[in-house]
């Protein structure tokens, strides 16, 4: 899959901070969805009009994470939506490698083994992909991020620059993967 200039910019927040990452063997996937390929359906928002999706987190499952991870973070982003200013779906963080995956559904709520931070619209849950009638299909970038920081020590209720903020500096490395969805 290319990578679209435009979607690279959009990812520049969350592949700056990890520009330390040499050994390139980090890689996340999803029985989900795969990278390039169409969202399923219970990732959809529930709103009839985007085909009355589940809502449900994706499954992730990562392996080869950098030395000196001690926990990870996900951000997943529609640089399509906010009519071109992009839409913050979900963020987790706080959440230990030793897990070595999420379960689909396991993650849309602060838990012991995730802490949510906040989406576009303020709430502190996974947002499923719902974007207007008509758009092309619009691209969600999940991106995993590897830190040294311990689980827990960030803070709850982050929204995504709070997030980038924060791993400044901490960042071990960096994936993503995209879906896509539209109606």
């Amino acid at each position: 899959m290319s990578i679209k200039p435009w979607l690279l910019a959009a990812l520049m927040p969350c592949t700056a901070i990890a520009a330390n990452n040499d050994s390139g063997a980090l890689a996340v996937s999803s029985s989900s969805f795969t990278d390039g390929g169409v969202i399923a359906m219970q990732q959809v928002g529930p709103d009839p009009a985007c085909g009355s999706g589940e809502e449900r987190t994706p499954q992730l499952s990562w392996v080869n994470l950098p030395e000196g991870t001690r926990s990870l973070a996900l951000v997943m982003f529609d640089p399509d939506g906010g009519k071109g200013l992009g839409v913050v779906h979900w963020l987790a963080y706080n959440i230990d490698p030793a897990l070595d995956g999420l379960d689909e559904g396991a993650a849309g709520q602060t838990s012991s083994a995730v802490t949510v931070g906040r989406n576009s619209r303020g709430t502190t849950a996974y947002r499923g992909p719902c974007p207007p009638a008509g758009d092309n299909p619009h691209h969600y970038a999940l991106t995993l991020i590897a830190t040294d920081l311990a689980p827990g020590n960030l803070a709850e209720g982050l929204d995504r620059q709070g997030l980038m903020e924060a791993l400044q500096g901490h960042a071990l490395g960096a994936q993503s993967l995209v879906g896509k969805y539209g109606h």
